[in-house]
């Protein structure tokens, strides 16, 4: 596996608000790499800064050999970086299919068949294509996002709090989503979480952050035998 994401220094502001400290960490192709805190630790703040929502006041964010730091979000999309963001943001009035296709206007070049190949993998959206995405279940609309953000062929995935408000059942299914999800279509993915068990099950490492910061590595063995909790973060 070859050097995908490379954050050095990574600080961020709201106004004159600090929130992220110099963020350090890098991640390989093709790795599942979670990220543990509580909340006001700087989790969101760090997704958008690497998708480009929020301007980075000092450092360095080098994806796949390119600093990409002062690159807007528009452009960071067609190298092949997605976010579901946390509260999933999917188009309440439009179907689910109209959803699929806004991801296709984020892809580096348009093709209406990649909906068909994404779908494959989200069996239960299939039945629902016609149905606004607001009256999906909060689960329903979890998986949608990530459908819709899959449509614009991301080699990395930021995914921003996927368990917020989801019943359990429907958690276990975004986890098999997922890994099989990592198996057929080559992905990396950062997960940002404070469900110690989701991302203990689909992460390769984990970082905790607090107040801004990487903390540390977690190892898995660790968050497997149950002898770290969230204090660890």
């Amino acid at each position: 596996m070859g050097a995908l994401l490379d954050v050095s220094g990574l600080r961020a502001s709201y106004g004159r608000v600090p929130i992220l400290a110099g963020v350090d960490f890098h991640m390989a192709e093709g790795e599942y790499l979670g990220i543990l805190g509580h909340n006001g630790m700087g989790k969101t703040t760090l997704m958008k800064t690497l998708m480009g929502q929020l301007p980075a006041t000092a450092g360095t964010v080098r994806f796949s050999g390119a600093d990409i730091t002062r690159r807007p979000t528009h452009e960071r999309s067609r190298l092949g970086l997605g976010l579901v963001p946390q509260g999933r943001e999917i188009f309440a009035t439009l179907s689910v299919q109209e959803n699929l296709r806004m991801g296709l206007a984020s892809a580096p070049r348009e093709d209406p068949t990649i909906i068909e190949d994404v779908l494959a993998d989200f069996p239960r959206l299939v039945r629902l294509l016609d149905r606004r995405g607001g009256a999906l279940s909060g689960g329903e609309q979890q998986l949608l996002a990530l459908a819709r953000c899959l449509c614009t062929k991301p080699k990395l995935i930021l995914l921003d709090e996927p368990t917020e408000g989801i019943q359990p059942s429907i958690i276990e299914e975004i986890i098999e989503t997922l890994l099989g999800l990592k198996k057929r279509w080559s992905l990396s993915m950062i997960i940002v979480e404070q469900n110690l068990d989701f991302i203990t099950q689909l992460s390769d490492r984990v970082l905790g952050i607090q107040k801004g910061r990487i903390t540390g590595e977690v190892a898995r063995e660790d968050l497997l035998s149950g002898r770290v909790g969230m204090a660890a973060a």
